[in-house]
């Protein structure tokens, strides 16, 4: 996860989407494919992966500042939901909004990754908690997909109890099997399907049950693990196979050597606990020691992490998780890229790979995580394409000091 195979003065060519060669720039411009291309001068700058961001709740409505004003007068977030916020409410609003409404807020924030160098994004759905609202709530993210950013969709169905099964958690574990899973299925609305497992929330059991029928139905598995209380959820997520654990705050250091030597990768999100006024981090230094793949992501929900910039949680895992810079640029890019399945096309800078990249304002790769909450993206490029491009003498929050 340290070796950034930085290239100095190097060069890249871009043709029909993809990178056709990358190098050193004595090499590259040397190459007849090179010969007549429309030169992109970004000398003394960075150019880098686009960010996979492989964890988001991007679907939404609207922001829970009831929540927030609540979190401020004291109360933590299990006692926020007890009080009618939290998932349930955002569970009202996205049941109540048109597909329309629905749609835009979730462009808007795609517009916004993009800007901050997000190229691909993973989304979840989970917060509208009925067959028919799950289902629609899929097919806005596959409709999304490219527009303007990559977008691979995950069915968190079992994100919480909705209202009608209350106090009945197997039963809705029940529906979600027998009548929602196989409808997801047949319609290829998802790449992968997430539990939560964690104190008020569904139990080892359930979650083990569930994500056994996820995988009958082929899907990809995740799991929420360990963000309030260690269930056994990562062991559980190493035992089937799961593609990510994601959290782990509250990780049982037992753990740790187990997630080591699997090819489950931890899935890092600290924009959640500083959002919420957290002291307690993932063990991310202990992880990358002991082997395992580390990935950092957004978590990007109306509840707990409403951050779409990417730039802010590398700095977030280097200040509050002793992450290295470098270990934090391949967390954000190729290794979310893997939890994705996307490897093969995304995340790093190869010859035949997406042209998904970025050009920093920056002359250093470790500036990202030294200003942290500034936007350090000049360009954003997603297969071939310019998304973003900063205005002419654009503030990025470098200060004198």
């Amino acid at each position: 996860m340290s070796d950034l195979a930085i290239i100095e003065n190097g060069a890249m060519v871009v043709e029909d989407g993809r990178i056709a060669a990358v190098g050193p720039a004595s090499r590259v411009e040397n190459l007849s494919l090179a010969k007549g291309a429309r030169e992109l001068n970004v000398q003394g700058r960075v150019v880098m992966p686009g960010f996979v961001d492989c964890h988001t709740h991007l679907l939404y409505g609207a922001p829970r500042l009831e929540d927030f004003s609540m979190r401020l007068a004291g109360k933590d977030y299990e006692q926020i939901a007890r009080s009618g916020g939290g998932i349930l409410s955002t569970m009202h609003r996205v049941r109540t909004m048109t597909l329309a409404r629905l749609k835009a807020q979730a462009q808007r924030e795609l517009r916004r990754m993009a800007e901050c160098g997000t190229t691909t994004v993973e989304a979840k759905s989970g917060y509208a908690l009925e067959a028919r609202g799950e289902l629609r709530c899929l097919r806005i993210l596959k409709s999304l997909d490219g527009d303007p950013i990559g977008v691979c969709p995950t069915f968190l169905g079992a994100h919480a109890v909705p209202p009608e099964c209350e106090g009945r958690p197997d039963a809705w574990i029940d529906h979600l099997i027998e009548n929602v899973l196989p409808a997801v299925a047949a319609k290829k609305l998802a790449w992968f399907v997430d539990v939560y497992c964690d104190r008020n929330a569904f139990s080892l059991p359930q979650a083990r049950r569930y994500l056994g029928a996820a995988q009958r139905f082929g899907f990809g598995l995740r799991i929420h693990a360990a963000q309030f209380e260690d269930l056994g959820a990562a062991a559980l997520a190493v035992e089937m196979g799961a593609r990510s654990a994601d959290h782990l705050e509250h990780l049982n250091r037992a753990s740790i050597p187990m997630l080591g030597r699997s090819q489950t990768t931890a899935v890092l999100l600290p924009g959640s606990v500083f959002f919420l006024g957290g002291l307690k981090y993932a063990p991310a230094r202990a992880l990358i020691e002991a082997g395992a793949a580390v990935a950092l992501a957004s978590d990007y929900n109306p509840g707990t992490s409403p951050v779409w910039n990417m730039q802010m949680i590398l700095s977030l895992a280097c200040t509050q998780m002793r992450m290295t810079s470098a270990e934090a640029v391949t967390a954000a890019t190729v290794n979310g890229a893997h939890v994705l399945g996307i490897a093969n096309r995304a995340g790093t800078l190869e010859a035949g790979k997406q042209a998904d990249f970025l050009v920093l304002d920056a002359s250093d790769y470790r500036e990202i995580c030294y200003y942290f909450g500034a936007n350090l993206v000049a360009l954003t490029v997603k297969s071939g394409k310019i998304l973003r491009r900063a205005a002419e003498g654009e503030s990025h929050g470098k200060t004198s000091g």
